[in-house]
């Protein structure tokens, strides 16, 4: 069979986006990472500049100077307590960023409004060593961004991992995640989530947690467990791509999600009037897998797919796989409905679990979210 080269993302990260890949509108091909060439006379748009700030706590990021800070990082070290707002003018920033857990209720904003502008983007993988020499950096360890803070929204930005298997074929440790988020009320909008393993990382600081997340209109494009975690999280309108695998012959080539929920957590990952395309011939991707961690062997992975279109990149006869078979995915929450496409169709009814109208009642992003509401702000 014959496979399309690898795509290059480093290669796009100067290159002009293909338009439509941004919100989840008609892409061919996988969506580039980086900024489009093109001037910016006013950087942050209609938020103000350092002349004439918004707020005295909102600051302003721009690799070329014209801002506050050139780093998102650098920024977010100069924010203490609640209730920050960065505005990220048009550019590529390659760095890593955290977000620590006593800097609550930021906000971050793509000055364009058009996510293929700002880009975070950086290339550690799992397997990448530490500078101390004390070991790999893990699959945590690998996010470009980490979001350990309640509160967290962010608005019109593109996060990306850009690290290859290509460049290390000898590696295992292939997780790159572009984002981890694990504090409660984070939000985005219009948001793009970039990478190949592990690409968004919707979790929890720890078991305890319930952390509630939203995700609307965004997109989302990977190969292995690419959405995974055990947060209670809500994607709206939201786009997911599955790429080629050209290191791989033969089906599958990996999977959409792989909750993690805590078994005492009755809300898990909540996918509602989504759309999941492919790159990838038909059949070659499973919707999802369970993911119990050796950490928490309790956990039981909670994942419902609704009114979303499933194209014929996933496998309608099996959609569900088993990560590990001590944890088999029947004996987990994984339910449908009213799915369409051909990715839908229900060809081997054991194998894809339904729920019912009276039970589908219970599964609404306000059911979800709880007295969060984050569907209504727009800022």
């Amino acid at each position: 069979m014959h496979r399309p080269a690898a795509p290059s993302r480093r290669g796009f990260l100067l290159a002009t986006a293909g338009a439509g890949a941004a919100l989840g509108l008609a892409a061919a091909g996988p969506a580039a990472a980086g900024a489009r060439p093109r001037p910016h006379p006013r950087p942050f748009g209609r938020y103000g500049s350092p002349a004439a700030r918004r707020t005295p706590k909102t600051l302003y990021v721009d690799p070329h100077g014209r801002g506050d800070f050139t780093s998102v990082q650098a920024a977010v070290d100069a924010t203490e307590g609640d209730g920050w707002t960065l505005v990220l003018a048009p550019g590529t920033y390659r760095e890593t960023v955290s977000v620590d857990a006593d800097r609550t209720g930021a906000t971050w904003i793509g000055a364009s409004g058009d996510p293929r502008d700002a880009v975070v983007v950086y290339d550690n993988a799992a397997g990448t060593p530490k500078p101390d020499g004390s070991g790999t950096l893990g699959t945590s360890g690998s996010a470009t961004t980490t979001v350990r803070a309640d509160g967290f929204t962010a608005r019109g930005i593109t996060f990306a991992n850009d690290w290859l298997r290509a460049d290390r074929p000898d590696w295992t440790g292939t997780q790159a995640v572009a984002i981890k988020v694990m504090g409660d009320r984070s939000a985005f909008h219009d948001c793009r989530f970039l990478g190949h393993q592990d690409t968004l990382y919707a979790d929890t600081r720890d078991l305890g947690l319930f952390a509630r997340q939203y995700y609307a209109r965004c997109y989302v494009e990977g190969d292995v467990d690419f959405v995974f975690g055990r947060a209670s999280a809500v994607y709206e309108d939201c786009h997911f791509r599955t790429l080629v695998r050209p290191d791989l012959d033969a089906a599958p080539y990996g999977f959409v999600f792989a909750p993690s929920t805590a078994g005492a957590n009755p809300r898990g990952h909540l996918v509602v009037r989504g759309r999941v395309s492919s790159e990838a011939p038909d059949g070659y991707y499973k919707l999802a897998r369970p993911w119990v961690p050796s950490s928490d062997t309790t956990a039981r992975p909670m994942l419902t797919v609704r009114e979303t279109h499933l194209g014929a990149g996933i496998d309608a006869v099996a959609p569900y796989a088993n990560m590990r078979d001590a944890h088999p995915w029947q004996d987990q929450r994984f339910r449908e409905f009213r799915n369409t496409g051909p990715g839908a169709a229900s060809t081997v009814p054991e194998n894809r679990p339904q729920l019912s109208r009276a039970e589908a009642a219970a599964h609404t992003r306000e059911a979800y979210l709880g007295d969060w509401r984050p569907y209504d702000r727009r800022r």
